[in-house]
């Protein structure tokens, strides 16, 4: 069983076609913890009135521990029951036809499945050249200093399984930078941890929250403790 994370910011215009795409792409059982801060936001009313159109539970889940992406993925993480857990934006920008592999790696014993836009068979299309650019640079670049299982390590679409979740101290303060934290622990901790290719189209309805320059310190932070860490730790 799967527990699906989508945290929203005012996604009325496209939530519905996101649900739609689940319901397609992804077999394995599931249910969906879609996370918002806000009671006024225009998410909460759509879901309200089309959650019962769709075969699989959909729960409204209100961030209150402070508002932002960052927060709402940890109270998604902390709801979830599930063994399995992926996090997923509301964008439709992430392409869902791998997810059903994704679980298939984990049933197999992986504890961390990562979506890859930058391993062969994966796909970024329309994403903003630097932005695009300096996360190719740093997943592709750390995949190699330090050996970590994943070309992408700041892609947010995710695989978790729950207990390893449970095991590790989530830190950071920035924003969508905590997947790249939990994947950089996992893999100093020794949890086995593996890729698939995923596919990234540019997002079609409303507007992206990333915040690059708000947000590079904190991705930097722990792109660089997994280099110092996995170095010393290959010389003693």
């Amino acid at each position: 069983m799967l527990d699906i994370v989508i945290p929203v910011y005012n996604e009325d215009q496209g939530i519905l076609k996101l649900f739609r795409e689940i319901q397609e792409e992804i077999k394995t059982p599931k249910r969906l913890l879609v996370v918002y801060d806000f009671d006024e936001d225009t998410t909460v009313p759509v879901i309200k009135d089309n959650k019962d159109n769709f075969p699989f539970e959909i729960c409204l889940v209100k961030n209150n521990i402070g508002r932002g992406a960052l927060n709402a993925i940890k109270v998604g993480m902390r709801t979830a029951a599930n063994e399995m857990v992926l996090v997923m934006m509301a964008d439709s920008s992430d392409k869902l036809d791998v997810v059903d592999t994704m679980c298939q790696k984990m049933e197999e014993g992986y504890d961390l499945v990562c979506g890859s836009r930058y391993m062969r068979g994966g796909v970024q299309s329309g994403a903003p050249f630097l932005k695009s650019l300096l996360s190719r640079t740093a997943g592709i670049s750390l995949h190699f200093l330090t050996r970590i299982p994943t070309h992408d390590v700041t892609n947010s679409f995710k695989l978790y399984r729950r207990e390893m979740l449970s095991n590790i101290k989530m830190e950071s303060t920035g924003g969508f930078e905590i997947g790249l934290e939990i994947t950089v622990k996992a893999f100093l901790s020794g949890y086995k941890i593996t890729e698939v290719p995923s596919k990234w189209f540019e997002r079609e309805e409303g507007k992206s929250n990333f915040h690059m320059w708000k947000w590079m310190p904190h991705y930097l932070h722990w792109y660089l403790l997994c280099i110092k860490q996995s170095w010393f730790s290959r010389r003693k």
